[in-house]
């Protein structure tokens, strides 16, 4: 069966899906395909890695319907070096071949097995403004554990807080918490953060998105037009953050973000050399950088600005200061000290529905 298909759209579409293949050697194959099907009328494309799904379709009219398997790698390196806007293709017994003028391409298929399809949700759905999550998530993505071996804090936990949607993420040594208007289509759930960072990018230039939850599948699904994304919730226990939130503050010090983020910057160049520990001295001079070395107080930098309260030493990881600071667009940044072993809060000044705390570095100096 042969038909023609516009290469943009089905080159682009094939990207997407690819993002949601199993690309660990030696796993499944057929979980490293794309499963192209058919039904006479659209052709379907599927990829999965058992955590998540993608499901998009084509028009393709055929005389009946077809399934196949592919490794997408090489054919989309070939169509993209294709300059016409839209390409031949034929469903083979044993491969698919892809042809334009005088140029052919022929790709065999992976091993037929069963091709697991994303799990079958009956419930309605909802429509959310994007700008919910293109506005909020940014804030919590990047406090998210990127170690597979605790699940738990690879997500972003939504959880009622007396009548406010909180949206956590914590990886153990800091932690992001927003507090926005109550979704009612967002029940308490636990979402992998890594879905979120593949799927946001589609949500830019639509008004809207259809969201759908499923308790008895454990999956949510976005849907943008004929593109629709699955994830299955994580199954585990969020840690009791709210323990970690300092009730108490001893210090308080409001700096210029963007100021901060340069000094740091500068601070980090040789914080590299010594664990990335950027040890912060707040006093009546005002903050006063540099990295943490052995005896010397070299490669420094400060910022002046007033400090209410007691005068303390605290170190940070300089990497967890430049994640919130290159995720936020605000002028100011307040920092708030109990003491130097204890979590440090940092708030967007102005905010009250955002915190984000670090747990500091134990020195001694």
């Amino acid at each position: 069966m042969k038909n023609t298909i516009q290469k943009g759209l089905f080159l682009e579409k094939l990207t997407i899906a690819s993002r949601f293949t199993l690309n660990k050697l030696g796993l499944n194959e057929t979980l490293r395909g794309i499963l192209l099907k058919g039904d006479g009328e659209n052709i379907h494309i599927y990829s999965t890695n058992l955590n998540s799904y993608y499901h998009s379709h084509l028009p393709f009219k055929t005389n009946g319907g077809f399934s196949a398997i592919i490794d997408t790698k090489k054919i989309v390196e070939f169509l993209i070096l294709l300059e016409g806007e839209s390409v031949d293709i034929e469903i083979e017994k044993s491969q698919i071949r892809f042809s334009q003028g005088k140029t052919v391409g022929t790709f065999p298929y992976i091993k037929q097995e069963e091709f697991p399809l994303p799990p079958e949700i009956k419930e309605s759905g909802q429509q959310i403004k994007t700008g919910f999550f293109l506005n909020n998530l940014p804030l919590v993505l990047f406090s998210a554990s990127k170690d597979e071996s605790r699940p738990a804090l690879n997500a972003v936990n939504f959880i009622d807080m007396e009548g406010e949607l909180g949206i956590v993420s914590t990886d153990g040594f800091r932690l992001s918490l927003l507090k926005t208007k109550k979704e009612d289509t967002i029940p308490s759930m636990l979402i992998p953060s890594g879905f979120f960072y593949e799927i946001l990018k589609y949500f830019k230039g639509e008004e809207t998105v259809s969201f759908f939850y499923s308790e008895k599948e454990k999956t949510v699904l976005f849907k943008i037009k004929e593109d629709s994304f699955y994830s299955r919730l994580i199954d585990g226990e969020f840690p009791p953050f709210e323990k970690v939130i300092p009730i108490e503050k001893k210090t308080t010090c409001v700096l210029d973000r963007e100021e901060l983020l340069i000094k740091i910057k500068l601070v980090s160049i040789f914080a590299r050399e010594a664990s990335n520990i950027v040890v912060c001295e707040f006093s009546k001079n005002g903050l006063i950088m540099r990295p943490k070395v052995e005896g010397g107080r070299d490669n420094s930098t400060q910022l002046e600005t007033s400090i209410n309260g007691e005068e303390q030493t605290v170190a940070f990881n300089y990497r967890f200061i430049l994640d919130l600071l290159n995720n936020i667009t605000d002028k100011r940044i307040v920092i708030e000290i109990l003491r130097p072993d204890a979590p440090v809060v940092f708030r967007v000044d102005g905010r009250k529905d955002f915190i984000y705390i670090i747990m500091p570095v134990r020195i001694q100096e």
